[in-house]
Parts: C-alpha cells; structure tokens; sequence
C-alpha cells in the first residue's frame, strides 16, 4: 500500500491539520492508494508536454505546503498564492490549467478575487475549497465564478476526482 501525505495525531492518518493544530480547522482522512505510484497518470497539456500547472490560494503557508506536496506527487506543476491579491497576480502571469481557491482569507477573500480574476481569465477552472459546508457557500462560490466547491472535511480520492476533471476541461 502507498499512503500519498502521513500526518500522525492520535492514531490518524491525515491531510490537512486538525482543530486541535494551531493554524486550521479541517482535516480530511488519508486512505491508502493501492496500485501504482502517486505519480501515475500525471496530466500533462497536451499543447506543450509539459505538467499542468495549478495556482493553490491559501493564507495558511501549512495548507499550502501540504497542497504542494500532494499535488506534485502527482506530477502537477505548482505555484502558490497567500492572499487574493497575489492570486490575481499570479494566475495573469502564470496562467494555470486550475486554481484551487480558499474562499476564507483576511483581505481580498477568495470569492472577492474569483470576481477579479474572471474578468481577464474567464475559462480557467477555479476550484473553490472552504471549511463552510452549507450549500449557501457553495451557491456564494459558484455565483463568484468558482467552477465546483468543495468542503471540509474531503478524503483525497475525492479531491483528485475533482481536480483531475478540471483539468481535463
């Protein structure tokens, strides 16, 4: 078996950090992979051959670091953002295949910046990520211009459904 990111806290495998962490308040449960390694079925753009390239938007530099890992492992090209107005920034000069937004952050928020960039950017995906589950965030996301929205707690099979889908627009 192949675990993809190991955090141990009380017997649990998990992505994400827990209530009981400083920074955040979600977790998602790590489930093993059986099969090939992570890295099986890397996307790559069919343009260039080379790995597409997803923006993760996060303030919390842990979350950003554990997307990074997780998406790498998997053969995406990375690049971050720590807040809304470097998420405009970066998805203008970097032109990512997805973006993987938190919709929860001091200043420009993630739905504040969704708006901005979907006037200059209007067919990348934009993947909405939030600890808020009630269908009127997702409503807010979706109207913001956020193409799927996806709460925590998430199990990574999941989230790599979701992403892969995206990317393959």
């Amino acid at each position: 078996m192949h675990y993809d990111w190991k955090l141990h806290h009380e017997d649990h495998l998990v992505i994400g950090a827990l209530n009981t962490f400083p920074n955040r308040g979600f977790f998602a449960t790590l489930t093993p992979t059986p099969g090939s390694p992570a890295t099986q079925g890397a996307m790559m753009s069919t343009v260039t051959n080379v790995p597409r390239t997803i923006l993760v938007v996060d303030d919390f530099d842990d979350t950003r670091l554990l997307l990074r890992t997780w998406l790498e492992r998997r053969g995406f090209r990375v690049v971050e953002a720590e807040n809304g107005i470097q998420a405009i920034d970066q998805a203008e000069t970097q032109a990512p295949d997805l973006i993987i937004m938190d919709i929860q952050m001091p200043g420009l928020d993630g739905l504040s910046a969704t708006r901005c960039i979907r006037k200059s950017l209007d067919s990348v995906p934009i993947l909405a990520v939030s600890a808020y589950g009630a269908d009127q965030f997702r409503e807010q996301a979706l109207a913001a211009g956020c193409n799927e929205y996806v709460s925590t707690p998430f199990e990574p099979a999941t989230l790599e459904g979701i992403i892969r889908s995206l990317v393959q627009r």
